[in-house]
């Protein structure tokens, strides 16, 4: 039984297990999906199986992405979650959803979840969004969650924007 972390209005946000792996490699076989991501699609099931059995960071961190499912079918749409970079010191908010679920409200819904969670439970100070400047929708969704614009950086030879924002963060959806 996976884990549960959180739950909004519409969603349950868990930790991704290994029975993930189908959805976890069809939702990265979507080139628009992955497309500002600088990620590479999983060859197979088998390779994204094997990323979620070597995925250490609810161990190393104590958080990391969440599996994002639909309370109202059982459904698996995505993923949202805090990720903890040591190099950097620092903690981003990602996610990542099927195409058909886009423009539905899913990403606010869960990152703001997220970000409660990590100003709330985890104490955090700070957490940042990266996105490539191309990903409109993504930087949408930063904007609306209230993180700000930061600086420019080299995102995967791409360029890249940082959005911030700082503890106490109280937007609930």
């Amino acid at each position: 039984m996976a884990k549960k972390i959180l739950e909004t209005n519409r969603l349950l946000l868990r930790e991704l297990t290994i029975d993930d792996a189908a959805d976890f490699y069809e939702l990265n076989a979507n080139p628009r999906v992955i497309h500002y991501t600088g990620d590479s699609a999983f060859v197979n099931v088998e390779e994204a199986l094997c990323f979620l059995r070597n995925y250490n960071d609810y161990k190393e961190n104590g958080y990391g992405r969440w599996a994002v499912i639909s309370k109202s079918d059982n459904e698996f749409l995505g993923w949202c979650g805090l990720k903890y970079t040591i190099s950097k010191n620092e903690t981003d908010i990602g996610f990542r959803f099927f195409e058909k679920y886009w423009n539905m409200g899913f990403a606010t819904e869960s990152a703001a979840a997220c970000l409660n969670y990590g100003f709330d439970e985890l104490n955090l100070q700070k957490i940042i969004g990266r996105a490539m400047s191309e990903n409109k929708a993504s930087i949408k969704v930063l904007q609306k969650l209230g993180l700000t614009f930061e600086k420019e950086f080299d995102f995967s030879g791409q360029k890249g924007v940082i959005y911030t924002i700082e503890k106490p963060f109280v937007r609930r959806f």
